[in-house]
């Protein structure tokens, strides 16, 4: 035959076993928190200063106290005005192109060194949507 236990042949339970560890008794003084060292008496302070009392300033009126002034539950709702870098101030709708103006083409070739700052300086701005020049 085979050498399994049978059903009836179960393990002891864990408090019957000798030399088992007893859970109901625990060890004196085993996880208790000590008792804190007495404190030392605390010094005499005086007491705190009474709030300083600020003297009423001349020509001006005394602070109010009490409820605030009644205010209206109203609000004004205040639209932001979007600004576009470098739209078009007229027609707000179109981008301005810069473009180089004759004269400032004519002093940059003549006038080589000097003439490059003219030509920046006399640039022309137009809008393609509305045709407006400015500049």
């Amino acid at each position: 035959m085979d050498n399994k236990p049978l059903l009836q042949d179960r393990p002891p339970a864990y408090n019957s076993v000798p030399g088992a560890y007893n859970y109901q008794q625990p060890q004196p003084g085993y996880g208790a928190i000590p008792q804190p060292a007495p404190a030392p008496a605390p010094a005499a302070f005086p007491s705190p200063p009474p709030p300083y009392q600020f003297p009423a300033a001349q020509g001006y009126p005394a602070a109010a106290t009490g409820t605030p002034a009644n205010c209206s539950s109203t609000y004004t709702i205040i639209q932001p005005s979007v600004v576009v870098v470098g739209g078009c101030p007229a027609c707000r709708v179109g981008v301005l192109e810069e473009d180089f103006t004759c004269l400032g083409i004519m002093c940059a070739i003549f006038f080589f060194p000097l003439g490059i700052l003219f030509c920046l300086a006399l640039r022309q701005r137009r809008c393609p949507n509305c045709g407006a020049t400015f500049g």
